[in-house]
């Protein structure tokens, strides 16, 4: 113990080690590593050595076939777009739920959750009705041309479905604790509505709408059930990633299934990171 004279002249004592702010901090950080690692760490970890199994020369040949790269493009390529007009949707249905009072709002508000609430499954069974060549909307868009179900086009709709939510409701708490203060700012100093929205509002979203559209493509590139009953599933044309897996687990090529999950891994990894690091650059450059 060492003794400190404090401005009333009498000695104060203190400990060696100082109590911790969080009490249990050590119990409460050893059960979150131990429940982390049987739910997430082991997983991985099967996920990433299981495909060496087949040796270097047999992992590489795994992912580069044409129908493996096919799968991946498709998936990846329509998730990615899939998040770009979530990203666009989502911030138009959030700021009309945020900043207009209109008729039906609330009932608006909860439909938003519905992919939510709603198995996948059924959700691709109601989109290949309404998007067939004989369903009410597949048929109008028949006799303009346009193929929706059966396409890669039907996969990018099914995913736009399962994945708008996650960007309304990323913008729209944001959104709502926007200082309206700093808009009328900005009118104040000349600005007119879309330099203000430009240079005022969307900066100040830029971090949330890029974390919901990082959520959407997440979610986008693993989803199989809204996706297989819309997306026709011809090899090198509508067969995504996850149902091949899914049919090399079925052929019990366990190793080639999981090198597959480990090119995902790697690819979603991958552009996760670069999200967070636009993420990040916004953060700062709002702060500055």
């Amino acid at each position: 113990m060492t003794a400190a004279l404090t401005l009333a002249g009498r000695p104060q004592v203190r400990p060696w080690r100082q109590s911790s702010v969080l009490p249990g901090f050590g119990l409460t950080l050893g059960f979150t590593l131990l429940w982390l690692s049987l739910i997430f760490l082991l997983p991985l970890s099967a996920l990433i050595l299981r495909p060496w199994e087949l040796g270097l020369s047999g992992v590489w040949p795994a992912v580069t076939e044409p129908r493996v790269l096919s799968a991946l493009r498709l998936s990846f390529g329509a998730a990615a777009l899939a998040a770009l007009v979530n990203g666009v949707l989502g911030l138009l249905i959030a700021w009309a739920l945020v900043r207009y009072d209109f008729p039906g709002r609330r009932l608006a508000d909860a439909l938003v959750d519905l992919p939510f609430a709603l198995p996948t499954a059924v959700a691709g069974i109601a989109l290949t009705a309404i998007y067939a060549p004989n369903g009410p909307l597949g048929a109008i868009l028949s006799d303009l041309g346009l193929k929706v179900a059966y396409t890669p086009l039907g996969i990018i709709v099914a995913l736009v479905f399962v994945g708008l939510p996650f960007v309304v409701r990323t913008v729209q708490p944001v959104l709502e604790d926007l200082d309206r203060d700093v808009e009328e700012a900005a009118r104040t100093l000349g600005a007119s509505s879309p330099q203000t929205t430009l240079r005022v509002v969307l900066p100040a979203l830029a971090p949330a709408l890029l974390t919901g559209c990082g959520l959407a493509f997440s979610r986008a590139v693993g989803e199989y059930g809204s996706v297989i009953f819309i997306a026709g599933n011809m090899p090198m044309r509508s067969e995504i990633a996850p149902l091949l897996i899914v049919i090399k687990l079925e052929q019990f090529d366990y190793a080639g299934a999981a090198a597959v999950g480990l090119a995902m891994l790697v690819l979603s990894f991958g552009t996760l990171f670069v999200l967070n690091m636009v993420q990040g650059a916004f953060a700062r450059r709002g702060m500055a």
